[in-house]
């Protein structure tokens, strides 16, 4: 399968990797204080333990988080066959956010003490369980149903933010204000252990689902046909499933809930390329990446000195461009 985009995606790597030293440099020297490269390797100065501490495992950070919301987004699209899908569809990220507000309003002196382990591993295993639920239930006897998968999902997502209401209502207003920044998404108060954590998760899910693309390929021919080529679509949908809760149940246990990334970039890089997922699912990932290191940068000046939260400013990008792709859907039917 060829790309049958208006761009090669040679082209489209290119102008990624050209692009990268800028947005990196911008990231790193963007914030409060403006750092200087003679100054960032002078072991003594404020800027040398900005850099180290809080700069640059931002910008991993943000890479990672980007990287895997992107690939996963492109691999729930070709798996649902429909270029508007979301990860969120299955339920990781409402089942993310709840067990993390939960935890938040009810784990009292346990988050006060251990708040930087436990909010994250709650986070982590709500969006994991989230997911193996719609699994459940979306798996029929003919194997998984995806129409089912997707009701299911919206119905996951519907009870989880019931449940955050709820729980909102219930909390004290110190509480309340640490779970709408936490909802509203963010990776500026994390450190070294939580990219060492994202790596973690980061490289077999990547690596896993970039070693589907060929599927993928043939899984947009209609699943019979996919069947009829050799592939075992009930074990390559637990795949997809499997490896795109893990990507972003990870993120979100990091960064609270950060939306958009995993619709607008597979999108884009679609249009660009065509959908031909050997190529669409790193391309993805690298331009996840950067788009996501961007918006961090963008949040982090719209308001200075204040910084405008992630998930915000994914959020002000991510909804126009999907009201636009269902006018653009509507009107080329």
């Amino acid at each position: 399968m060829m790309p049958s985009g208006s761009l090669h995606p040679r082209a489209l790597l290119i102008m990624l990797l050209l692009t990268s030293p800028l947005v990196l440099w911008l990231a790193l020297q963007t914030g409060e204080l403006s750092l200087q490269l003679k100054d960032i390797w002078r072991e003594t100065g404020i800027a040398h333990q900005v850099f180290l501490e809080l700069r640059l495992p931002r910008l991993c950070l943000t890479l990672l988080a980007g990287a895997l919301l992107g690939v996963t987004g492109a691999a729930i699209q070709a798996m649902f066959r429909n270029p508007l899908a979301d990860p969120s569809l299955i339920g990781v990220s409402a089942g993310a956010g709840l067990a993390a507000v939960a935890t938040l309003v009810l784990g009292g002196s346990l988050v006060v003490q251990f708040g930087a382990v436990v909010l994250p591993l709650s986070a982590f295993i709500g969006g994991v369980l989230a997911t193996a639920l719609v699994f459940r239930i979306g798996r029929g006897l003919d194997g998984v149903s995806v129409t089912t998968m997707l009701l299911v999902g919206i119905a996951v997502n519907a009870i989880a933010a019931s449940g955050i209401s709820a729980l909102k209502y219930f909390s004290d207003a110190f509480t309340l204000r640490q779970v709408v920044f936490w909802l509203m998404g963010g990776l500026q108060h994390q450190g070294w252990q939580a990219v060492w954590t994202l790596v973690l998760v980061a490289v077999p899910v990547l690596i896993g689902l970039f070693s589907q693309g060929r599927i993928l390929n043939l899984l947009l021919l209609g699943e019979r046909q996919a069947q009829l080529l050799g592939v075992s679509v009930e074990r390559c949908h637990q795949l997809l499933i499997l490896l795109s809760a893990l990507g972003v149940g990870a993120v979100v246990a990091v960064g609270g809930m950060i939306g958009f990334v995993g619709l607008v970039v597979p999108h884009l890089v679609r249009l660009l390329i065509g959908p031909d997922n050997r190529y669409l699912l790193p391309l993805a990932a690298l331009l996840g990446a950067l788009f996501l290191t961007l918006a961090d940068v963008v949040a982090r000046v719209l308001i200075a000195p204040a910084e405008m939260p992630l998930g915000v400013v994914t959020a002000l990008v991510g909804g126009p461009f999907f009201l636009s792709m269902i006018i653009y859907r509507r009107r080329s039917v």
